[in-house]
Formats: C-alpha cells, structure tokens, sequence
C-alpha cells in the first residue's frame, strides 16, 4: 500500500469517526497480511473492534455520569449467603428490558444485607444495556430538591432528576421527612410515574412509609405509583458487615451452652 492511499484512508476513517480503527490501522493490516483473510472478513473484524471500542467508551461515560459512590457488580454479589434473594429475578432485571416499560424496583430489608450493593450492580447492568442512569441517595436527593425550591428553580432540578431512564434513590427511609420533603418526593415520584424507572432501597416496610414521610395522605399517594408498575425483593438475611466483623474476631460468636 502506497503512503498516499494509506494516508487517505487514515484521513476517511478519522472524518467518519472510526478512531480505534484509525489508531490501529498499521496493526490491523499487519494481522491481516499475516491471516490472509477474506475482504468480508477482514471488514467484519474492523468493524467489530471499532463497535467494541464505542460501547467499551459509552459503558465508561455512562458509569461517570451514574455517580455510583462505589464500584459493585452483579457478579460479586453473594446470593448464596442471601438466599432470600430471588437470582432469576435479578438476571432478568440486568437486562434493563423493565427499564422500557418503566417499571420499578423496590429493595426491602434491613442495613447491610446488600440492598445498595444490588442497586448499583443493577444501575450497571442498566447502563450497559444501553441506558442512562442515575444514583443518589435519599438524603442528598431531597437536600437539592429542597435549595432548588427555596431558589425558585425546582422546576429544573425535578427536569433533571427526571431525565434517567433509572433513577436510583437509596436508603429511603433511614431518616424521617418532614412533610414538606415528603411532598417534594412525590413531586418527583409523580413527574417520573410511567414515563422513567425508579429503583428505590429502603429498611423500612410499606406499613411504616406513613410514620416515615410524617404524612400518611403523601406516602400513600407515592406507595400507589411505586407499586403500579414495579418489582419487589425482600431481603431478610445476616448484615455482611457483620459477617466481615465476625470474621476478623470483632464480634464474639454467640456462647454455645
């Protein structure tokens, strides 16, 4: 190949934006001369690198953009050690098709049993599938809905929650609302209802959700859209963080009579 033609198909691949193909060209074609492949498979394999490269990029922004506090994946999970949580559930979800109905997903149970480590392997597997994703946590959420109200731009802080496709709130219920936090909860619960999914962790049962939002008219107004459309898992099981302490002798193991 003359330096001209190669220059000129380096400049096509750049213009049609095609870098990881642009970038390794020289690499590319050296395989090529090696395997002697045909022209449709030489083309097939181009255009896979150049797919995997772009899905490889979009998967990393869409992990930045989630604002995951930490990095947790679906394949870490322990479900033997949290039977009560249903597998085929979870690999049917990973595959973000809920996300185009707008359905929901409610995670029920205790502190430490894995219901944020769930939520983002789940946001993960969303984000893979090709979706945009969201993570916060109740308390910060409400925090900016709140400053957002009180500087008269709640309009575009609840436009901006309501963008994701998922919108992950962890850790509902933790702490009590006031009402008016209640009502900008719902406010945003309405905004989202049948048109984006919600994926909310929370330790407290709906019987409680009343008592938490100081407002039974408000919780059960959220409750309702929550639930229409959703998909519920409740984990009862040992607190990991227990388990790690029990491990390292932190905890003594209960006397044995």
């Amino acid at each position: 190949m003359s330096e001209l033609v190669r220059a000129r198909v380096q400049e096509h691949l750049v213009k049609l934006r095609l870098g990881h193909v642009a970038d390794r060209l020289d690499a590319l074609l050296s395989e090529a001369a090696r395997a002697e492949p045909t022209y449709l498979d030489f083309l097939d394999e181009l255009l896979r690198q150049e797919v995997q490269s772009k899905q490889t990029k979009r998967v990393a922004m869409g992990i930045t953009i989630a604002h995951f506090p930490s990095v947790k994946t679906l394949e870490e999970f322990d479900f033997k050690f949290q039977p009560s949580v249903d597998a085929k559930l979870v690999r049917e979800l990973a595959t973000g098709r809920f996300v185009a109905q707008a359905d929901n997903i409610l995670l029920f149970g205790p502190p430490g049993v894995g219901k944020t480590h769930l939520a983002i392997g789940l946001g993960r597997a969303v984000v893979e599938a090709g979706h945009s994703v969201l993570f916060v946590s109740t308390t910060a959420l409400l925090a900016t809905l709140a400053q957002a109200e009180s500087e008269g731009k709640l309009g575009d802080q609840l436009a901006y929650y309501g963008k994701p496709k998922l919108l992950i709130v962890d850790e509902l219920g933790y702490l009590p609302f006031e009402k008016r936090s209640a009502h900008l909860l719902y406010q945003l619960v309405a905004r989202r209802y049948e048109k984006g999914s919600l994926l909310v962790t929370t330790n407290q049962p709906v019987t409680q959700w009343g008592a938490v939002f100081g407002d039974e008219m408000t919780a059960a107004a959220i409750l309702d859209r929550l639930l229409h459309h959703s998909h519920t898992m409740l984990i009862q099981g040992e607190s990991y963080r227990l388990r790690q302490k029990k491990r390292a002798g932190l905890i003594a193991p209960p006397h044995q009579s």
